[in-house]
């Protein structure tokens, strides 16, 4: 007998002298959120099992939380190893199921098998297998908003516009794509802290070259004035600082009306085309942000030089892809100039002394970016000194007789457009304030 077979038949007698134990998990394909998942863990020995434990794995590995455990001493269906000196192989399974699979059990889990050895009953043998169970979750939220917004603008000079698209509650991260007018749009991708991109270089989702965009609305240029804007101060003397009330033999101040909202606006687009280019450039660059519940949020934004003459009314969509996703999701803007806002003034019949709220209550249609709104007075200050407001709501504290027929403006515009609304205060005098001491609170109450 050579050394090799002495070798390996020192080896067969101390295999069977301290007997052998073999644990293995069987290998399982990415879970969804909320599916069922079973763990197989199998093992083969030659000697009486004592117990399996199964552990959930955290922090890395410092961490195991045991889920389950059979004990063989307190179990009734054990199964019984005859003594003797003859090798018997025994062939295990143990299963776990958990039932509805969430984020948190994504990781590493562990089975551990222990057996007493066949030849000494006081010796323990202790194995383990261990399998990473890939928990994916589809993104629970899409969104798109505009960045930076709302801002003013300069409708004589070029600027940039971005669009953000956030996608949260995935894992993994998922792919985040635009579309503009449905058409896959041709992006640079430009690097950004977090995210996965490399300057200069194409994307993927510039597989296709969007068509020269072609203007909605070749007359978008000309200004439409009204008479109703003109200014009637220095031409007609209509509205001034402090308009002189009209009496009446019934003692209130009269009116055709008693609120005048003039109907036509002026939608103002005067925006040079040849600073614009007509097939405009999207750098693309996207963010990935860890959440605490293991899933992450992605922030995918899309910028470029906004051409109100041929972005206005256009159609931007964000989709995402996700291999947790058996179609793709998608949430979708139409870019809108402001148009017809709804001027609402309360009370319906002002009087001396009444507090006056008017507000923007909407518009004819839906507006995408979120405009301004900025209040003025034609023909003087507003009644607390002040030039503009800025904001939906314009309050006017204890009105004084002299309002009587001013009008207010009000300019709502975002970087596509802007619109100028009018409406007309009328004050009927209040019965319930003496007419000297109304005149005196008028003349404090105008700065």
């Amino acid at each position: 007998m050579n050394w090799k077979e002495s070798h390996l038949l020192l080896l067969t007698l101390l295999d069977v002298a301290l007997g052998y134990l073999t644990v293995n998990i069987e290998p399982i394909s990415p879970v969804v959120v909320g599916e069922a998942v079973t763990l197989k863990c199998n093992f083969k020995t030659d000697g009486r099992l004592r117990e399996i434990v199964w552990y959930k794995v955290t922090e890395g590995g410092a961490i195991k939380q045991k889920i389950f455990t059979y004990d063989a001493l307190f179990s009734t269906n054990y199964t019984h190893i005859e003594e003797s000196l003859r090798r018997e192989d025994l062939v295990y399974q143990s299963t776990v199921r958990i039932p509805e699979v969430r984020i948190l059990d994504n990781g590493p889990f562990e089975c551990h098998v222990g057996i007493y050895d066949r030849t000494n009953r006081k010796k323990f043998l202790e194995a383990y297998g261990q399998v990473f169970l890939n928990v994916m979750a589809p993104p629970a939220s899409i969104s798109v908003i505009a960045a930076d917004t709302p801002a003013a603008f300069s409708r004589y000079q070029a600027q940039n516009f971005t669009l953000v698209c956030i996608v949260s509650g995935g894992k993994p991260a998922p792919t985040v794509y635009f579309k503009r007018d449905g058409e896959l749009l041709e992006v640079q991708l430009a690097l950004e802290t977090g995210g996965r991109g490399s300057p200069g270089g194409r994307g993927a989702a510039g597989a296709r070259r969007p068509q020269n965009l072609i203007s909605r609305d070749l007359d978008d240029t000309k200004l439409q004035k009204s008479l109703s804007l003109l200014d009637l101060d220095s031409a007609r003397g209509f509205f001034t600082d402090r308009p002189s009330p009209t009496h009446f033999p019934d003692g209130e101040f009269q009116a055709t009306s008693q609120t005048e909202a003039i109907p036509e606006t002026v939608i103002s687009r005067e925006f040079p085309r040849w600073i614009y280019p007509s097939d405009p450039e999207y750098v693309f660059r996207h963010t990935q942000i860890p959440v605490s519940d293991g899933t992450i949020e992605v922030r995918a934004m899309i910028t470029w030089m906004l051409n109100p003459d041929l972005d206005n009314n256009a159609l931007f969509s964000c989709e995402v892809k996700h291999p947790a996703l058996t179609m793709s999701m998608q949430s979708e803007v139409i870019l809108a100039a402001p148009k017809g806002p709804r001027i609402d003034m309360s009370p319906t019949r002002v009087h001396v002394g009444d507090t006056v709220r008017i507000i923007v209550q909407g518009f004819q249609n839906e507006v995408f970016p979120e405009p301004l709104f900025t209040w003025t007075r034609v023909g003087g200050r507003l009644l607390d000194g002040r030039q503009d407001h800025d904001g939906k709501l314009l309050t006017l504290e204890r009105v004084p007789a002299e309002l009587n027929g001013s009008m207010y403006r009000c300019t709502t515009q975002n970087p596509l457009g802007s619109t100028d609304t009018h409406t007309r205060l009328i004050i009927f005098e209040n019965p319930n304030v003496p007419q000297g001491r109304n005149q005196k609170s008028g003349e404090s109450g105008v700065r």
